[in-house]
């Protein structure tokens, strides 16, 4: 007779000090609910939007979406255990320290202090399975030009850019704005969703965009317009990968900002896009090599243009992608005849 195998308690994180605390709601929400519950026990761990705190959440999934899981009957302050020998959460109760063994943590968190390598960290100090890319790997994503500069050294092109920090002098950043050549972009370097991103099409709009771009990070960049259009990749895997079919976004005016992400009021996104199968093969390639060099782990969405000329280029690594219902990387993988339950088991696999 078969032994059947052990389930598997993993921790799904949700919520985050991010400006992108509410998309990781829906997020989570929906890998959740896909989780199939005869292989994994799920503990729910809510972090607070403001203080940051972590919550170990007893409550009805079904309010995560609408954030209302924040309850002081339904939320115990957790910490997760520094013992590397437990592998555990740690909670009080009635005056004494239970704790919570785990096989594994998936962090479904966008952004700062959760996609950047913060949350990978603890749990990496702790001995506990990170699900999903890495310290060193989130750390560099989300950086973007750490990551333009080891992609460009594979071969791969990036926009050309300069990276700022205050203080700085307006005459330099116009000298080199100048340089890149208008429309530019400036983005803080380490935010996701687009936040504070800004495109600038003349001289007298450069420095609001600048101020605009410091409010979510201590550090800019000014970077060149590709002139294209994006595509991406949804990656699955380690050592043999699943690429999903390549998608396109098509916009009506401006760039794709956090609203067009979420709401697509004026853009559509095209699966498969609507490019020749041998582009889209390249295009995979080029996917699969950054996602290779940047030592990305189980699952990643690598962004890139596809410039008039048919000239691939690099934008950017999402090691935490979106998991909505009209998110991107279920998407493509949907396209590739991946289901989404089948998509959040494949990326636990590894657990088992």
């Amino acid at each position: 007779m078969k032994k059947e195998k052990k389930k598997q308690t993993v921790a799904v994180l949700f919520g985050g000090c991010s400006p992108e605390y509410s998309v990781s709601l829906q997020s989570a929400y929906a890998v959740i609910t896909h989780m199939n519950p005869e292989k994994y026990d799920t503990v729910l761990i809510g972090i607070d939007g403001d203080s940051g705190q972590w919550y170990l959440y007893r409550g009805d999934v079904d309010r995560i979406p609408e954030d209302q899981w924040m309850d002081e009957r339904l939320c115990t302050p957790v910490t997760v255990s520094m013992d590397r020998r437990e592998h555990s959460l740690c909670y009080m109760e009635e005056g004494t320290v239970k704790k919570i063994a785990l096989d594994a943590a998936l962090p479904v968190l966008h952004g700062r202090n959760g996609e950047d390598g913060t949350v990978q960290g603890v749990f990496e100090l702790a001995g506990i399975r990170v699900v999903g890319c890495g310290l060193l790997c989130s750390a560099v994503c989300m950086d973007k030009e750490m990551a333009h500069q080891i992609v460009s050294a594979a071969g791969i092109r990036t926009a050309r850019s300069f990276m700022a920090e205050k203080p700085y002098r307006e005459t330099e950043l116009m000298s080199r704005a100048e340089e890149l050549g208008y429309p530019l972009f400036v983005k803080p370097l380490r935010a996701g969703s687009s936040f504070g991103i800004t495109k600038v099409c003349r001289r007298t709009e450069l420095i609001p965009a600048v101020e605009r771009a410091f409010e979510h990070d201590s550090l800019i960049v000014m970077e060149e317009m590709i002139d294209g259009f994006e595509v991406g990749c949804a990656i699955l895997g380690n050592q043999e990968l699943t690429v999903g079919e390549v998608d396109e976004i098509e916009l009506s005016d401006g760039f794709f900002n956090f609203e067009e992400k979420y709401t697509l009021k004026t853009s559509k996104i095209h699966v498969p896009a609507r490019i020749s199968p041998e582009k889209a093969e390249e295009i995979k390639e080029a996917a699969v090599t950054i996602y290779r060099v940047l030592k990305c782990t189980d699952f990643a969405r690598i962004d890139m243009f596809l410039t008039p000329e048919g000239e691939i280029c690099f934008n950017e690594v999402n090691t935490i992608p979106g998991f909505t219902t009209h998110s991107r990387y279920p998407g493509m993988l949907k396209a590739a005849g991946i289901s989404f339950e089948e998509i959040v088991d494949r990326i636990l696999e590894g657990v088992r």
